[in-house]
């Protein structure tokens, strides 16, 4: 989804025209930052005068004509067609709008306290790091903030399992001498693996060499619930989300 996007759409005309359920909308929210967030930002209002979220936009009059543009494109503007299909678009126009009808969270966070947090109670640099402090061992958060939403930082904190971006996927590799490694995903072809492992090690086979090659559907991090209150938790999404080194563009 490129730069270049503008609609008028009311809300709720998608809810009169069909039915998603959570889980649809939920896969909208992941087609949208696997597409659109490096263009229009976490929130959909990145391009200076549009805000997907929030009907302030104008290459369309209805949501019908929302999920055209998505497939097919804005010609002559950086707008690109993407590959989805009708209902693969109406579920991020879902989404656009769940996201705009969604209100502030109830505990205001202090990113202050939340970078204490992230470099110590939290345990969170024994994985991620910031701007070149940190471990390598999980994925960089120098950015996060440009990428992903308040409320989807805190449900990554909550709730780690519940959507594991391809990039960040772990895998277990078994060669067939025996030896096995479990690690971040770092690079895959036809022929060869790479991996990062828990001492940050990189490990590179031949695909040629393995005898099990398996995608691990649990995140390696722990929730937070019990280990912070709702007020550190806080602290920490806003630290988080205030994280945006990398210019969206």
């Amino acid at each position: 989804m490129g730069r270049i996007i503008a609609f008028i759409v009311t809300a709720g005309v998608a809810a009169a025209q069909h039915t998603y359920t959570p889980n649809d909308i939920e896969d909208g929210g992941q087609l949208y930052r696997g597409a659109c967030v490096g263009c229009h930002g976490p929130d959909g209002n990145l391009v200076p005068g549009i805000d997907l979220a929030h009907a302030k936009l104008r290459h369309a009059a209805n949501d019908d004509q929302m999920v055209a543009i998505i497939r097919t494109g804005i010609p002559g503007t950086a707008m690109p067609p993407n590959n989805f299909t009708e209902f693969q678009a109406g579920t991020i126009v879902a989404y656009l709008h769940s996201i705009g009808n969604a209100g502030s969270g109830a505990v205001a966070g202090d990113a202050a306290r939340g970078k204490t947090i992230f470099e110590g109670k939290s345990g969170c640099t024994n994985c991620h790091r910031i701007r070149g402090q940190g471990s390598r061992q999980g994925p960089d958060l120098s950015d996060v903030g440009a990428y992903r939403r308040a409320p989807e930082i805190e449900k990554s904190i909550l709730d780690p399992d519940a959507e594991i971006l391809p990039q960040n996927r772990t895998v277990r590799l078994v060669a067939k001498d025996g030896s096995a490694v479990t690690g971040r995903l770092l690079n895959e072809d036809t022929f060869n693996v790479m991996v990062l492992d828990s001492s940050e090690r990189l490990k590179a086979y031949a695909k040629s060499d393995l005898k099990e090659f398996t995608f691990l559907d649990k995140s390696p991090m722990p929730s937070a619930k019990g280990n912070l209150s709702a007020q550190e938790i806080a602290d920490l999404v806003a630290y988080l989300s205030a994280q945006k080194s990398v210019e969206v563009k």
